[in-house]
């Protein structure tokens, strides 16, 4: 195969995959719904439209013909015998009796032509086999007026009549619809079986789906239990012990921070006495009590970035209330602070870690915004965003995924963490992805910065 045509086919592969991918549903349940079903569908439409149709129709020909070759047969003993009232009542007796074809001998006309029924079998058939054994006398069929019987009456003799008033299964193949409602009423049965059954295996992995997805959010799944199928429980055994080992890692990390802090803390205080005892001057000693808070407010940076709320509970908090609170903390900061939040907004998060998120977001934009300050809060496609906008000199767009980065501090642009240790974008970071969403960072028509969270449902 040349090098073209293998990209060729490729290609098609490629189309063919992003077809499927665009029009099959993106549940498992429902594609696996797809697997199951049409399969059944594709089959019994092949036997339907080949196997069952064109058995209806042999039938329906072999009891057309059937009926028309009695028909001949009764008009040519008619024809070779004496034309007498006995004769023609003997011949009547005969046919009802012997053959049950529910013949009336009378006497007339033909009754004006019907119009034929479109895509009738039955109707063609019979006309074809009725003028073929009658040797093409004179005749008039119904095939519809009579229900559940076929009218037929050939012109024999001039003003005699024999009229052939049968029951349409002599002459047509009627059980194929009752085949056909069986096979139909009987897959629908298993098909419904099969839904159930297939519901029942598909729900441990839904769960095992929603039990990830909530544990991305930091949410308790406390209630999630293996089920399933072995290979289902499986993977929600080995998931389980994935959480248990990062939750006894950032277990032991925090306790070991905590004994860091605990000692760090116990020498500053050391500190800050040593330096209340210590006589020398004033403006030293204010440098030094500085030095020794700033160590402080670093040591604190550090152990929150480190820790990430990770122990905190997830409930439903009021974002209006939030964002309030973070916009009185900012009172000092000589900005306008606007609030766009509907009362009553509410979603389920770890309030105190988003509200440090809010924090040092709204901090940062306080510090290098001109005069105006922006908070938006909204719901749209479930998640719960969060928009922190200033009109500040913004953040070139190559360094806007730099600045997230634990200790990069802009020296050019925008000093994120002025006074600290460059970890306020960080910190905010980790705890929207500890939400399970994410922060972006943007242009604001105000002419600054947006940094918009976004926290999904």
């Amino acid at each position: 195969m040349s090098r073209e045509a293998k990209e060729r086919k490729r290609t098609l592969w490629w189309r063919f995959n992003r077809f499927l991918e665009r029009h099959l549903p993106e549940g498992l349940y429902r594609r696996s719904l797809i697997i199951v079903i049409a399969p059944v569908i594709i089959l019994q439409t092949i036997m339907a439209g080949v196997f069952l149709e064109r058995h209806w129709e042999k039938v329906t020909k072999n009891l057309s013909k059937s009926l028309g070759r009695e028909i001949g047969f009764i008009v040519q003993l008619y024809e070779d015998g004496p034309k007498t009232d006995k004769a023609l009542a003997k011949l009547e007796k005969m046919a009802n009796d012997t053959l049950s074809i529910g013949m009336h001998v009378e006497h007339g006309r033909l009754p004006p032509p019907k119009p034929r029924p479109m895509f009738s079998i039955l109707h063609y058939r019979l006309s074809k086999y009725v003028a073929r054994f009658t040797r093409n006398k004179p005749f008039w069929l119904d095939t519809i007026g009579q229900s559940g019987y076929v009218d037929i009456r050939v012109q024999v003799d001039k003003g005699l009549i024999f009229r052939f008033l049968t029951n349409q299964s002599r002459a047509y193949a009627s059980s194929t619809w009752i085949f056909l409602s069986w096979m139909a009423g009987v897959s629908l049965v298993l098909l419904v079986l099969a839904v159930v059954f297939l519901h029942k295996q598909i729900k441990p992995i839904l769960q095992l789906a929603a039990a990830a997805q909530a544990f991305g959010k930091g949410r308790d799944i406390s209630g999630f239990e293996p089920r399933g199928a072995a290979e289902v429980r499986a993977a929600s055994k080995a998931f389980l012990n994935m959480k248990r080992r990062i939750e006894r890692h950032v277990e032991q990390r925090t306790a070991m921070l905590a004994g860091v802090s605990h000692d760090l803390r116990t020498i500053l205080t050391r500190f800050r006495l040593e330096l209340s005892m210590l006589q020398c001057d004033d403006s030293r000693m204010a440098a030094m009590r500085e030095d020794v808070d700033e160590m402080q407010r670093m040591l604190e940076g550090y152990i929150a970035f480190v820790r990430g709320y990770e122990g905190e509970k997830t409930r439903r908090v009021d974002i209006h209330d939030m964002l309030e609170s973070v916009r009185g903390d900012l009172r000092h900061e000589g900005v306008k602070v606007e609030m766009q939040c509907p009362p009553g907004l509410t979603a389920p998060v770890k309030p105190d870690a988003l509200r440090r998120a809010l924090a040092n977001l709204a901090g940062n934009a306080a510090r290098h915004a001109a005069s105006r300050l922006r908070m938006r809060a909204w719901k749209e496609d479930g998640y719960l965003r969060i928009d922190v906008e200033d009109d500040g000199p913004g953040i070139p767009e190559a360094e806007r995924e730099r600045v997230f980065r634990p200790f990069v501090r802009l020296d050019d642009a925008r000093n994120m963490d002025r006074a600290g240790t460059g970890l306020g974008l960080s910190i905010a970071l980790d705890i929207a992805q500890n939400h399970g969403g994410d922060i972006e960072l943007g242009e604001s028509d105000l002419g600054g910065l947006k940094a918009q969270v976004r926290i999904p449902l």
